[in-house]
């Protein structure tokens, strides 16, 4: 059997991380997409509100640029 689930339900294992880092750096959902769109990655507020919660999944490149922004590993971004 296929897990692509968290037992908690969610999609991804770095929302709660992105999250708790963004408001670390006091950083809107909006400014957050706004400074991963001049990296590159096609995201908006509401892709980073979805990361966030859970109902979204993250790609290895969005997990690597996500690491860079914040200055740390992705391996430290997806510990919980």
């Amino acid at each position: 059997m296929f897990k692509n689930k968290n037992a908690d339900g969610t999609f991804n294992l770095c929302g709660g991380k992105i999250t708790e880092l963004r408001k670390e750096n006091n950083l809107s959902q909006r400014a957050l997409a706004d400074r991963m769109q001049l990296r590159g990655l096609d995201l908006n507020k509401n892709a980073i509100q979805q990361i966030e919660s859970g109902q979204r999944f993250v790609t290895d490149i969005e997990l690597k640029a996500f690491a860079n922004f914040f200055g740390i590993t992705t391996d430290e971004l997806v510990s919980r």
